[in-house]
């Protein structure tokens, strides 16, 4: 069993070290969901098989021990040299192949179960979401909000709410599912969204967008116009760039294309059943629905309602709309 546990360690080492180099495209969930697997059959292992042979061991060698001084009193000796405790310590002792796998099993199904039914942690690697989320923000995102869903193949087991205009939502990037974006709901199932000359409409309505005063981009040590935007129930902050163009360009080819108008003022979109149009809250300088197309319902990963840490200010820390 040492040989077999040190090639399973050394597979998920050689996985995360190969992740994390960029030699592959990592999965994290798979990973987390291989490793309940494995060492919660290693639990089972030492708790059924293992542990009671250790036990076992150990009784034989008190019984053992026990009838050795029974037999050397009737010899009349009773100071006998010698005391089994630590051999019985030892026998009782785990390998160190199972520490690392069955010991660590309950940690990692605690882990398991609030990353894949409650809460997953996520750092903001891009200024898409400027001014509402800043690179490296380490945010909680809700994973029940919209319906539970099994981890891995993220089908969902639960109705939840829908998610509503104006929600900051998590999801799987659709031209590449292994990869999460973060994006702010803009357009729900049958909504027709309009982003205009830099002016966004939902359904023939302009949005309600107010100004305030300039943002400053530490990242880009550049100013921005900044915007307060009330996108259904909610009020947020957006930022618009005058240096960059209302069309978008390079738009990808993506599946319901033919549902949008490009023009050089924007684009226009009607969303299809079971998709949402997404957009970063840093307009001018987000890739997001605009460019690859709608998010199916089938990869949304959860709601980010909370910034757990950024560790360049803690003021950052507390909810966002």
């Amino acid at each position: 069993m040492q040989a077999i546990t040190s090639v399973v360690l050394a597979v998920f080492v050689a996985y995360a070290g190969s992740w994390y180099l960029g030699v592959i495209d990592g999965n994290f969930a798979l990973l987390l969901f291989v490793a309940t697997v494995v060492t919660g059959i290693y639990w089972l292992a030492e708790r059924f098989h293992f542990l009671p042979q250790r036990e076992r061991a150990a009784a034989a060698l008190e019984a053992s021990d026990l009838k050795r001084r029974e037999e050397l009193g009737k010899m009349g000796i009773n100071q006998v040299d010698g005391d089994i405790a630590e051999a019985k310590a030892r026998i009782l002792q785990q390998p160190w192949w199972l520490d690392w796998t069955a010991g660590l099993f309950p940690v990692i199904i605690t882990v398991f179960f609030l990353r894949s039914f409650l809460f997953e942690p996520f750092k903001i690697p891009s200024g898409s979401m400027v001014p509402t989320l800043l690179v490296g923000d380490l945010i909680l995102v809700n994973k029940f909000t919209y319906g539970l869903r099994l981890p891995v193949v993220n089908t969902k087991i639960t109705e939840g709410d829908a998610p509503r205009r104006g929600d900051v939502m998590v999801f799987r990037y659709p031209p590449k599912p292994s990869l999460d974006y973060i994006k702010r709901v803009v357009g729900v199932p049958g909504d027709e969204v309009a982003y205009l000359n830099k002016r966004l409409t939902v359904n023939g309505q302009p949005v309600l967008t107010t100004a305030l005063p300039e943002f400053f981009d530490e990242d880009t040590m550049r100013y921005f116009k900044q915007f307060e935007e009330t996108l259904g129930e909610k009020k947020h902050r957006l930022l618009n760039d005058d240096a960059r163009p209302a069309f978008v360009p390079g738009a990808d080819n993506f599946p319901g294309r033919e549902n949008c108008s490009y023009t050089v003022e924007g684009v226009t979109c009607k969303v299809p059943q079971g998709h949402y149009f997404m957009m970063g809250d840093n307009r001018d300088n987000s890739l997001d629905s605009r460019f690859w197309g709608f998010v199916p319902e089938k990869n949304i990963v959860g709601k980010a309602f909370f910034v757990w840490m950024n560790f360049g200010s803690l003021k950052r820390i507390g909810s966002f709309n």
